[in-house]
């Protein structure tokens, strides 16, 4: 089913400025991410830097983003650091970048291939752009059940399913080694807002109660436990 969405990035920079704060829930995603990425990375997407953050131990970070405001303030967050470079780029013309001098070895694309209409065009370009074997690790919203107000209002053309994923990564040229659920009290809250209280935007306070008291204690026991359902989905592909 196709998808009305709201593409403004006035919601981009807004939403982006109030969840920069949640700081377990980003060193969640980099717990799960770093291990997978290698010493030179391109984030499709960096936003204003909320995972760009935890990526400072990496002899290279390269950011790309469609926002243009959203690009600057990234570059004025971390001008301190020599090895981080940024430009406006639309993800969909990944191709007309020159990046082979580069020598990108792994793409970080989180929560952002949901918000581009032709996925598998991304994909096909970070094939391009990677050596063999070489990898990307996403998180994507799962799930289309839980499709409502708040994926519209923040520009989700779709969520994904597992089968879903793995498909369009194959057409790409990708072979999933990691494919699983995470964030299963949020795949909850995600509900209630959709279906039972039909809001359009998670509340600070929402937020906040999430960072603080549910993800410290959500992210070590999916560490121990892959669980069976989650608001999101993690995976790691390889350059086949």
């Amino acid at each position: 089913m196709r998808k009305t969405v709201n593409t403004s990035t006035e919601y981009t920079l807004a939403d982006q400025e109030r969840t920069k704060n949640a700081r377990n829930y980003f060193r969640w995603q980099a717990a799960l991410a770093k291990p997978e990425l290698g010493r030179r990375v391109l984030e499709i997407g960096c936003g204003i830097g909320n995972f760009s953050e935890q990526l400072a131990d990496r002899e290279r970070v390269l950011g790309i983003d469609i926002d243009e405001g959203c690009v600057d303030r990234w570059r004025k967050r971390f001008a301190d650091r020599k090895h981080y470079s940024a430009f406006t780029l639309d993800a969909g013309n990944l191709a007309d970048a020159d990046l082979h001098r580069e020598r990108i070895d792994s793409i970080a694309c989180l929560n952002v291939l949901e918000h581009i209409e032709n996925d598998e065009v991304v994909l096909r370009h970070a094939h391009r752009i990677l050596p063999p074997s070489g990898t990307i690790v996403l998180i994507v919203p799962a799930f289309e059940a839980l499709y409502g107000e708040i994926d519209a209002r923040l520009g989700h053309y779709r969520r994904y399913t597992r089968r879903s994923l793995a498909h369009v990564a194959g057409q790409a040229g990708f072979r999933p080694r990691v494919l699983r659920f995470m964030n299963t009290v949020g795949f909850v809250g995600w509900w209630a807002n959709a279906r039972v209280f039909n809001r359009s935007e998670q509340s600070d306070g929402q937020i906040a109660f999430f960072d603080s008291y549910v993800v410290p204690v959500m992210s070590r026991v999916e560490g121990w436990i892959a669980p069976p359902f989650g608001q999101s989905l993690f995976a790691v592909l390889e350059k086949r």
